[in-house]
């Protein structure tokens, strides 16, 4: 019978690359994580580690039970976190990962209003941009990803798999310095910024830039590129360049020096909160998801 344990065992060793690594990150000793092991691989009647040298790698076996160990954890954490909530022990946990104009946004009024509702709740928050926090989710380290896509962009990957929660439809604006010749226009085409110089965001919002400009027939120049918001805004507010940014991440910081102008055609993106099926069950996932879905109905 394999032990729950044991998985976590197993996924921390695959994690690290050596018993001692996983020790550290599980807070037990070295001889402690050799040990489970050798008792994961006596349950399953075959070896799941190669070990020759410093190098440890997984056996074809490892490699598929580390596969599975995601997906098998997540139910049991499902399962304890119902049944602990049924008996009245604790209000629950969860694990929640953002990307950071969403936690500054949509996050803070979610989880104000989940404490007063349910006080006893405890939630950690984690900054990272999809498909990192997708991925933390399908490695069940986080129950609930705040995420989005572009419409409209090539599917670079599929959300089949999960409980899709649909927030809000969040749309790009254009950011230029309050001086600029289009600064008191109420729209502009992207096109008419094909000369001008760029400060470009987070990576994925730059390939998103990229692939706009590249539909209006030009490629932007892209003097300045940064993952920080507000950096972007004081940079066009200095008269450095023009961005395009997201409303909500435009929301999340205060646009001194610069005008925000809508642009046309629009281009939008799709703000969702993603969790794995037997998650959706946990009352504090639920109720957390609730709270999100009013968060973006009051923005």
């Amino acid at each position: 019978m394999i032990e729950a344990r044991h998985l976590r065992v197993l996924r921390a060793v695959a994690a690290t690359g050596s018993f001692s690594a996983a020790g550290r990150e599980l807070g037990c000793t070295q001889p402690a994580v050799s040990q489970q092991m050798k008792a994961l691989e006596t349950s399953v009647g075959t070896p799941l580690l190669v070990r020759g040298g410093r190098e440890m790698r997984l056996t074809q076996a490892g490699e598929a039970l580390v596969r599975h160990a995601a997906g098998i954890l997540a139910g049991l954490t499902a399962a304890e976190e119902e049944v602990a909530a049924i008996a009245g022990l604790r209000a629950g946990r969860v694990r929640l990962v953002s990307f950071p104009s969403g936690t500054s946004t949509l996050v803070p009024t979610a989880l104000a209003a989940l404490r007063a509702a349910h006080p006893g709740t405890r939630v950690s928050l984690e900054e990272a941009e999809p498909p990192r926090s997708v991925e933390l989710l399908r490695e069940g380290d986080c129950d609930l990803a705040l995420a989005f896509r572009y419409q409209g962009a090539p599917a670079t990957e599929e959300w089949d798999d999960l409980v899709v929660r649909r927030l809000l439809t969040d749309r790009l604006v254009a950011l230029v310095p309050e001086r600029h010749r289009l600064a008191g226009a109420e729209a502009v085409a992207i096109g008419e910024l094909a000369g001008e110089p760029w400060i470009a965001g987070c990576p994925r919002c730059r390939g998103q830039l990229v692939q706009v400009c590249e539909g209006a027939g030009f490629t932007p120049r892209i003097d300045f590129a940064t993952d920080d918001y507000p950096a972007v805004v004081g940079l066009v507010g200095a008269g450095l360049g023009v961005a395009v940014l997201p409303q909500l991440a435009v929301e999340s910081v205060r646009p001194r020096g610069v005008r925000v102008v809508r642009l046309e055609p629009a281009v939008r993106r799709e703000i969702v909160a993603l969790t794995l099926p037997d998650l959706a069950q946990v009352p504090a996932v639920a109720a957390t998801l609730e709270q999100l879905g009013r968060a973006a109905a009051r923005g």
